[in-house]
């Protein structure tokens, strides 16, 4: 399924009891949660531990805040206000903490392919970990409670990051979209809500929290993704036999290979093309772990804190094409 899905993400929502939401934090009262959590995990007993470093948001580079935003380590709206936030990161990125987001803990784990439950292990540990030395706002009926209702229960979301360039070429997204909200699931663009899918990347992930365990909605995500990545397959496989199609992949890569100057979303949108050559086998001396990782390092933020320079929108276009053309 790995050329499919790209990667797994599953997020936990947490708040401290007796402090009120972040939205009603005082600015003394954010930092006593921001504490609180990192001498959590500093202290906890846990191999995990060690292995994060802490950014005070406020002293965080805004490209590199945004930088952040384009890995999916954190949110937009996390680095929209950084006063009084802060993050906890492991060194290979795969585990975040976001502190006084909507909710005082935002605990993600990120892996690679479709891997739900090992994510879930993982975040469960790391909720263990918290749970030992913090005590969270639970009620026996609701379970978590989080400042957004439809959180309120497990506090969890589990997602998948989809590559569809298929389906999405024969327009069936719109219409898996409506059959999926019926089923409790909701697909957007790779950045979630409110984003716009380039390189036909998607996110496919649950909705519902409340009177439902953790185990059957990873369970019910797991189902409806092996779904999708079968039709994802039939349709690639008729897609791929068109000369036209063909003629699309190996342009593409040729552009890719000799560009000078590129734009964020051609570079996105050929990467795709070429992604789909890999898969179907009309090309072979690149693999797509390569095409994932220039699909991140290809973003405006990243290319720019990447480089280490404070580039203008033309710089980054030529540097965005001096990356992919060595990397190719």
């Amino acid at each position: 399924m790995s050329n499919v899905v790209i990667s797994t993400r599953v997020r936990l929502a947490r708040n401290l009891k007796g402090y009120p939401f972040p939205c009603k934090l005082s600015r003394q009262g954010r930092e006593e949660v921001i504490e609180k959590v990192r001498d959590a995990v500093k202290n906890g007993n846990s191999v995990l531990a060690d292995d994060f470093s802490y950014l005070k948001m406020s002293e965080v580079d805004p490209r590199h805040c945004v930088s952040l935003v384009e890995k999916r380590l954190v949110s937009p709206e996390f680095i929209s206000e950084t006063e009084g936030r802060a993050l906890l990161l492991s060194s290979d990125e795969s585990l975040s903490i976001m502190l006084n987001e909507e909710d005082h803990i935002r605990l993600q784990v990120i892996t690679k392919g479709l891997s739900l439950e090992q994510a879930y292990d993982t975040a469960d540990k790391l909720d263990t970990l918290l749970d030992e030395r913090l005590e969270f706002a639970f009620d026996e009926k609701l379970g978590y409670l989080t400042q957004c209702p439809t959180n309120l229960g497990t506090g969890m979301r589990a997602s998948v990051m989809l590559h569809l360039p298929a389906l999405e070429k024969s327009r069936a997204i719109s219409r898996i979209a409506g059959n999926l909200s019926k089923l409790g699931l909701t697909i957007r663009g790779a950045h979630g809500e409110g984003t716009e899918p380039k390189g036909a990347l998607y996110q496919l992930s649950n909705q519902v929290t409340l009177g439902i365990s953790e185990q059957a909605a990873i369970e019910n995500l797991k189902n409806i993704t092996a779904q999708l990545v079968a039709q994802e397959e039939q349709a690639r496989e008729r897609l791929c036999k068109s000369i036209d199609v063909q003629d699309t992949i190996a342009r593409s890569l040729g552009i890719l290979k000799y560009a000078v100057v590129i734009s964020h979303d051609e570079a996105l949108k050929l990467l795709s093309n070429v992604r789909l050559g890999v898969v179907s086998g009309q090309i072979t001396d690149i693999t797509t772990d390569m095409i994932d990782k220039l699909m991140t390092d290809v973003e405006p933020a990243t290319l720019s804190v990447n480089t280490g320079k404070n580039l203008s929108p033309n710089e980054r276009d030529i540097e965005r094409a001096k990356l992919i053309r060595e990397k190719l």
